[in-house]
């Protein structure tokens, strides 16, 4: 059995830094301490080099530190590293500039220079409030009154009404940011649990929710964070309940707020990030194909930039949601063997990083995968990335785990192992009906499925057409459409019912929706 490279956190740690940050670490510590030859030297060398984290071979390669001092070094050099890195990055982060400045600030109070501590707050404050950072202000304008009511500072008469005035609105600011990002990240953890609205009493429960978390004023905000989290909170809505287009009126008013304040991108890279790549998926749902070219090359520029490039979690993250778009462009043009040649970087790329990558989105890249193998007749293969969904403990995203097994069948079913159907239909519709996930659609198609079993080729293509006539008026249906997200049904049907590749009968409509355009 592999040790768990997950379970120390320093070895994680390590693991992250990139050459200059080690090589920046080196110099810090041997700077800080002036000797060559520090313990902590020899063990932070140790578990670079390891390639899992093995407590044993860590002991053997350190032969003059016991067990219990290895565990004083560990948390020694963990602080270290960390102390490091601040000093490292301290120039591209404002947080970690504004909180150097309010130390430099207390520091300063500490000393008796009440004036230049009040100074240094003041210019804080305004970079801060330039940069939409709030939750900063409380700190320094709590300095603000200590000084002001311990000492006579003169530096202002009506000082006492400003800052309480002052206080009084960065509370109520953030009051109104923390409802707005609570809701917008229970509707995120909502979709992550359970995707998307199964049926009318979920839809319900959804619009209930929405309705006992908004205010009256809501819309009258005009703060960068309340809309933010506003149109993050209206995105996670329709997603859950698959109305498509206002998932886009809102993902778009998401990226375009950054568009009206790019000082922001900077600030909130990660959010610009995400609401790029959702943007893409409603560009994908709603087979906007020229929009969706036109967004994905914009990401791939933003992508390229130092500030996603250097930055651990950005890279990771734009490399993910890259990626996955790049797979949807090839689900919407069915060109699904063109597409496996990306599974092998991809594959490859996440495990190197995979110590920072979470298993939801380790689940979506699977289904991906398996979709394009499925898309190119690649059953066998398509067959193992879904036995990783299947066999995955997490209990995350139910209606993956549904649509894997009802995918897992219909592979089957291409293979021929008519031995296997009748008990596996059995299996995944016990599964789905549990999880009160079985649509009209997928009620259709096990009924097709066990039928078709034992029939002849000459008899199939009867069978087929009637199943496509039966699915067929059900493609506009909201609470259906989630059977065709998840697996495009109607066009592996028209395949058999035309002698065609599933991905040449998507091919044709997207030519054909280029033509009308």
């Amino acid at each position: 059995m592999m040790p768990n490279r997950s379970t120390d956190i320093l070895f994680q740690l390590i693991k992250s830094l990139e050459k200059a940050e080690k090589r920046h670490f080196k110099l810090y510590i041997k700077r800080s301490s002036g000797k060559e030859d520090l313990k902590i030297v020899r063990l932070f060398d140790a578990l670079d080099k390891l390639k899992d984290y093995d407590e044993k071979a860590l002991l053997k390669k350190l032969d003059d530190v016991t067990k219990p001092q290895l565990a004083n070094l560990k948390t020694h050099l963990y602080k270290q590293i960390l102390a490091s890195l601040r000093l490292l990055k301290s120039t591209d982060s404002l947080d970690l500039q504004l909180n150097e400045q309010f130390d430099y600030a207390h520091i300063l109070y500490k000393k008796g220079l009440f004036i230049q501590s009040l100074r240094i707050l003041e210019r804080t404050k305004e970079i801060a409030k330039a940069n939409q950072k709030f939750n900063f202000l409380p700190q320094a304008i709590a300095l603000e009154k200590r000084i002001e009511n311990l000492h006579i500072t003169r530096s202002m008469q009506d000082k006492a009404e400003i800052l309480s005035a002052e206080a009084n609105e960065v509370s109520h600011h953030i009051e109104r940011v923390a409802r707005l990002s609570n809701l917008a990240l229970k509707l995120y953890s909502w979709f992550v649990q359970h995707g998307h609205a199964r049926n009318e009493e979920d839809e319900k429960d959804v619009r209930q929710f929405m309705r006992d978390n908004l205010t009256k004023d809501v819309w009258e905000q005009t703060g960068f964070y309340e809309r933010l989290y506003l149109y993050q909170s209206y995105t996670w809505y329709a997603f859950i309940r698959q109305d498509f287009l206002q998932y886009y009126r809102y993902t778009k008013k998401w990226v375009d707020l950054f568009t009206e304040q790019p000082l922001m991108v900077r600030v909130e890279t990660g959010h610009y990030i995400k609401g790029i790549h959702n943007l893409l998926n409603a560009h994908f749902d709603l087979r906007n194909y020229r929009q969706f070219e036109k967004t994905l090359q914009q990401f791939e520029k933003v992508a390229q930039t130092d500030r996603v490039k250097d930055h651990d979690s950005f890279r990771i993250l734009a490399f993910i949601y890259i990626s996955t778009a790049r797979i949807n462009q090839h689900f919407m043009l069915g060109t699904f063997k063109q597409g496996l040649p990306l599974i092998p970087g991809i594959e490859e790329k996440l495990e190197a990083d995979h110590l920072f990558i979470d298993s939801h989105r380790i689940l979506v890249l699977n289904y991906k995968f398996a979709m394009l193998c499925f898309g190119s007749g690649d059953y066998n293969r398509c067959i193992d990335y879904l036995q990783m969904i299947i066999n995955d403990k997490t209990n995350l995203r139910y209606d993956l785990q549904c649509y894997a097994r009802v995918v897992h069948l219909m592979a089957h079913y291409e293979l021929g192992n008519d031995m296997l159907m009748e008990s596996l239909s059995k299996s995944v519709y016990r599964f789905m009906a549990k999880m009160k996930n079985l649509t009209v659609v997928e009620e259709a198609m096990f009924k097709f499925l066990r039928s078709s079993i034992p029939l002849s080729p000459r008899q199939l293509k009867p069978e087929f057409e009637k199943f496509l006539h039966t699915i067929k008026h059900l493609e506009k249906n909201r609470f259906e459409t989630r059977s065709f997200a998840y697996l495009d049904i109607i066009s592996w049907v028209e395949g058999k019912v035309y002698n065609k590749p599933m991905g040449t009968v998507i091919n044709e409509k997207y030519m054909l929706s280029k033509r009308r355009k």
